[in-house]
């Protein structure tokens, strides 16, 4: 990947401390050098279904994170193992699975819940 500049950053540059927590999406969360999000969900079907999303998305974006299934809840870890350490491409990917999420959310046939 390469420079961003409507995101302010260089997707393969590890990031600082400082850097990651400035550009973190909601509800994700850096520590060791691994950016965090866990999920919960209804069933264990849907946090399945959420996972595969997210994989399918992952493949997409050429990035994949670490993805823990626990019954209802469903973990992500986000890692550039080359940088090692939290990336741009992290960054990116954590806000695609949030926008992921936001969809996921709402019925996909467009009916209202």
């Amino acid at each position: 990947m390469a420079y961003d500049p409507r995101m302010g950053y260089d997707p393969d540059r590890t990031l600082s401390d400082g850097d990651v927590h400035d550009l973190k999406p909601a509800g994700w969360w850096g520590d060791d050098g691994t950016l965090f999000r866990e999920f919960t969900f209804d069933s264990y079907p849907a946090g399945v279904d959420f996972a595969v999303r997210v994989a399918a998305l992952a493949e997409q974006q050429g990035h994949h994170p670490d993805i823990h299934i626990f019954y209802k809840r469903v973990r992500l870890n986000y890692f550039t193992h080359d940088a090692g350490g939290i990336t741009g491409a992290d960054i990116a990917g954590a806000q695609a699975v949030n926008d992921l999420a936001d969809l996921a959310a709402k019925p996909l046939d467009g009916a209202e819940s």
